[in-house]
């Protein structure tokens, strides 16, 4: 099973890097056709040990919608989201594929063991709603936990942080059709567990917002 799984994966990765070296292909096409490739290892490397097989399935969808531009207005965007979140332990970035990414940390975020929006958070999400109506984006959102507790309970808590944030844009105007959500508990860590400091840090949600062309 996990062999011919193997060969399923590596077989679709192959092929839509052929497929990216076509000349014929414009660009967005051919970023699409990568990030599907990206898209299934990515799936592997993120999903349930027990479910690698739809992770990747999963992930190659998500990476298929690639072919995001940098555009002046997402220059704007990340020069506003940056103002927004000045000195408060939130980052923003431009991803390789052209994603604007705001990681917020738990002194933003949430507390230990809760999915309840701090008031501290509000602004950042405030502006990052503002500006998004009648475009054409996608948003995805990412909860995580730290390794407080066990797995059964900070999944669902990584899920319904990610679907509070999704909730929260949502009564500010932005389009939750364009969200998606998803939660990977404390398998995604940024920093160390063994202490408060690093804890905090892993206890976040990232919020990735793309423009289509």
């Amino acid at each position: 099973m996990k062999t011919r799984f193997s060969k399923s994966l590596l077989a679709a990765v192959a092929a839509a890097y052929l497929l990216a070296g076509c000349a014929n292909m414009t660009e967005e096409q051919r970023a699409a056709a990568i990030g599907a490739g990206v898209g299934a290892l990515a799936g592997v490397a993120v999903g349930d040990k027990d479910h690698k097989g739809q992770s990747a399935a999963i992930g190659a969808g998500v990476g298929a919608l690639g072919g995001y531009i940098w555009s002046q207005q997402m220059e704007k965007k990340k020069q506003a989201m940056q103002q927004a979140t000045a000195g408060t332990g939130a980052t923003v970035t431009q991803t390789s594929d052209n994603l604007l990414k705001v990681n917020i940390p738990s002194d933003l975020s949430f507390d230990t063991g809760s999915y309840a929006i701090k008031s501290n958070m509000r602004p950042v999400l405030d502006q990052f709603a503002s500006g998004l109506s009648g475009q054409n984006y996608d948003v995805r959102i990412i909860g995580h936990t730290d390794n407080t507790g066990s797995y059964a309970i900070n999944q669902p808590l990584s899920v319904n942080r990610a679907n509070s944030v999704r909730d929260y844009l949502g009564a500010r105007g932005v389009n939750t059709s364009r969200i998606s959500t998803s939660g990977v508990a404390d398998t995604q860590p940024v920093a160390s567990n063994a202490n408060e400091y690093g804890r905090a840090q892993n206890r976040r949600v990232e919020i990735f917002l793309g423009q289509k062309g």
